[in-house]
């Protein structure tokens, strides 16, 4: 996907993101907090700042593992997901991360839904 077509698609999902959840439109931060709450599966609940901050890596590894970066380790006793580092992320300047995480956000919700 080339940038122009991925920033279109970001803005349509922020937008049906906002409506489905009655919220304002979500940034990339939140959008991974929705993802790892989905990956943690246990539906709406109360997180503390530190859950909260674990939610979006299991979501920044659950992504990154759709390029072959990360390989799920497996649940603990809480049932919270592990990722293991597959091979190291490339040095990405900071366009290219915000590029590809938004294009694997959107994947991600293209798949889900």
């Amino acid at each position: 996907m080339n940038a122009s077509l991925i920033n279109r698609k970001w803005t349509e999902l922020q937008a049906d993101t906002a409506k489905r959840f009655e919220m304002e439109k979500p940034d990339i931060k939140v959008m991974l907090f929705l993802i790892g709450v989905q990956e943690l599966g246990k539906g709406p609940m109360k997180f503390s700042k530190r859950q909260k901050e674990e939610l979006m890596h299991i979501a920044t590894c659950r992504l990154f593992s759709a390029m072959g970066f990360y390989e799920l380790d497996g649940l603990d006793q809480d049932g919270w997901p592990h990722w293991r580092l597959i091979k190291p992320i490339p040095n990405y300047t900071l366009l290219e991360q915000e590029l590809i995480i938004k294009s694997l956000i959107i994947d991600y919700f293209d798949d889900i839904s």
